[in-house]
């Protein structure tokens, strides 16, 4: 049972290490997840349309 609590605390000490960003930072990488999710999206969304468009032609 000595795992346990030597498991907890080593876990402890590794998250202290941690750099965590600060808000700024969280700011600007949430808006770079968004603008680049929004990006892919409407390039998928404009290959599919033009998938859609030649599979069309063809049938």
């Amino acid at each position: 049972m000595e795992w346990i609590t030597n498991y907890f605390r080593d876990s402890v000490a590794e998250i202290r290490k941690v750099t965590w960003p600060n808000k700024r930072e969280v700011t600007q990488y949430t808006i770079t997840v968004i603008a680049m999710s929004l990006g892919l999206a409407l390039f998928l969304g404009g290959l599919d349309a033009v998938f859609n468009q030649i599979v069309s032609k063809i049938i």
